[in-house]
């Protein structure tokens, strides 16, 4: 009977992503998704409602209502139902893709209510064409996910650059050598606690390194939870809080290119976290990851929230700790929803202090980029461009990252589906695969990236000593009956030729054995003896 609830089991749980940990575990790790996000979901609530001109409170409001619907976002994208959820370990949040257009919006004479309407309207839009985008996934083999998931690490790196510094720009202590060197120490923590030899420690270093580095910040008086009991303990998120939704036709039309962005965007963090987790990703998964992400972003304002995407630092955790299983985001989203119920639960998690978040981050960003690395090396670069594609999409992608004016003097639209480093990066990935790649006319038979290697030549007198079948293979010379053949210095073969002529010399053993004593004669030359593996 245990036999065949064993059998079940293993033909139930194929994928990597569907491993059930203990009940604790999951909401452990969970709550590690949520520490590691925290700081990107309050970012957009507090700058779009500090440029609505809305009250503390209603920027409160708006961070519990973010917390909430995020929260049951990730639950669907993770869970998944019939067509809506990829089932992958990936958080949703809200995007800061589109902080640009909602600040324009608001600048431009709409109020918050402008924005509701524009994110409700253009993710219906979404929903309709998720079908149809996910199709484009033939478009992206490994030279092109490589390039994006390297390109996620990368332009996140400012992000925790940015943590590390404080956070805030216009704080006098920005940049200052205690905000520094407190992530620092987080980042010396989350390393250490990865090298104790516990594999439980290990897959929670970033949470037991992020509570350590607040403890560590208390005592140094760099921590302030004296808000945490100020407002309400339990708040349940009021549906249209701030009036109905105002649709302009103008506004929907720029939120709409976020939309755009934001799918393109979670399709790269579906393909990475997919690559990450090892399991197969076809377009209909992807479709379900689009829909579920469309269908949280339409319902979104609803309960004064904004556009949701897949956040692309957890795609980083989930690298780092190994944890792939999908109930353990699910849990984390189950916390989220319960943050925005219970306020003074956000309040404490808000008081970590900003520079212990950017020092796991570090981690967490370039444990990305690593990934992408991983799959670039698994390219083939011979006899064709894809080092052409792999250099000029990271060079783009780079662009937005080292100079985020770059695209000040664009049309709008353009610089919002530019601006993004990821997307940058992903178009032109796409674009160029597909020139260099799928359409084959004009290319040569053995066309490269690189200049041409120096034609190879051999030296005759080098021949002298080969026989026919002689052949190289790992590194070593074998003979056509198959011993190995020493390899000599020049020195070496001199010494051997005089030994041989006086007939020490019977065997390849012997020859070995002289080259060692050459060795042993010269301590630190450095010479290898022969047929020895560097």
């Amino acid at each position: 009977m245990n036999a065949a609830k064993a059998t079940t089991k293993t033909l139930t749980a194929q994928r990597p992503e569907d491993e059930r940990l203990p009940v604790g575990r999951s909401f452990t790790y969970g709550l590690q998704h949520v520490l590691t996000m925290y700081g990107g979901i309050i970012a957009v609530p507090l700058i779009v409602g500090n440029a609505a001109g809305v009250s503390q409170d209603e920027i409160a409001l708006l961070i519990a209502s973010c917390l909430f619907v995020g929260g049951a976002a990730t639950i669907l994208q993770s869970y998944g139902v019939k067509f809506f959820g990829s089932q992958l370990p990936l958080v949703q949040g809200v995007s800061f893709a589109g902080v640009a257009t909602m600040t324009a919006i608001l600048s431009g004479g709409g109020g918050i209510q402008t924005v509701f309407g524009s994110v409700l309207v253009a993710s219906v839009i979404g929903l309709v064409i998720a079908p149809f985008f996910a199709k484009v996934i033939r478009f992206f083999p490994p030279v092109v996910t490589g390039v994006i998931i390297t390109t996620i690490g990368l332009t996140l790196m400012p992000v925790a650059a940015n943590w590390a510094m404080g956070g805030n720009a216009q704080a006098e202590n920005y940049g200052s050598l205690p905000n520094i060197g407190l992530a620092a120490l987080t980042l010396a923590l989350v390393l250490l606690l990865s090298k104790l030899g516990n594999a439980a420690i290990s897959r929670l270093s970033i949470l037991l390194a992020i509570v350590a580095g607040t403890v560590i910040a208390a005592l140094l008086g760099m921590a302030d939870f004296s808000n945490v009991g100020n407002g309400a303990i339990f708040a349940v998120p009021q549906p249209f809080a701030f009036g109905w939704p105002v649709f302009d036709v103008a506004a929907i039309i720029s939120m709409t290119i976020v939309v755009l962005v934001t799918m393109t965007e979670t399709t790269a963090d579906i393909l990475a976290v997919g690559e990450i987790a090892r399991t197969k990703v076809d377009s209909r998964r992807i479709a379900d990851g689009l829909r579920a992400d469309m269908l949280s972003s339409a319902l979104a304002p609803v309960f004064n929230s904004f556009t949701q995407t897949a956040f692309a630092q957890n795609v980083g955790l989930v690298a780092i700790t190994g944890v792939k299983s999908r109930f353990v985001v699910t849990a984390g989203g189950a916390i989220m929803l319960v943050l925005g119920l219970l306020p003074i639960l956000g309040r404490v998690v808000a008081a970590v202090p900003t520079p212990v978040l950017g020092g796991a981050g570090i981690v967490l960003f370039g444990t990305v980029a690593a990934s992408g690395i991983r799959t670039l090396s698994k390219v083939d670069y011979k006899d064709n461009m894809n080092m052409v594609i792999v250099a000029v999409s990271l060079a783009f992608g780079m662009i937005p990252v080292v100079k985020p004016e770059f695209y000040d003097q664009f049309p709008t639209w353009f610089g919002i589906i530019f601006h993004s480093g990821i997307s940058s990066a992903a178009i032109m990935a796409v674009l160029l695969n597909l020139l260099f790649n799928q359409l084959k006319a004009g290319n040569s038979e053995k066309q490269s990236s690189l200049v041409a290697s120096p034609p190879r030549m051999v030296r005759v007198e080098e021949l002298h000593a080969l026989e026919e079948g002689d052949y190289y293979e790992g590194g070593k010379l074998i003979a056509a009956d198959g011993t190995e053949i020493p390899v000599v210095t020049a020195q070496q073969y001199q010494v051997v030729k005089e030994k041989l002529d006086r007939g020490e010399v019977t065997c390849h053993e012997d020859i070995r054995r002289i080259c060692e004593e050459e060795v042993s004669d010269e301590p630190g030359s450095g010479v290898r003896p022969a047929g020895q593996d560097t």
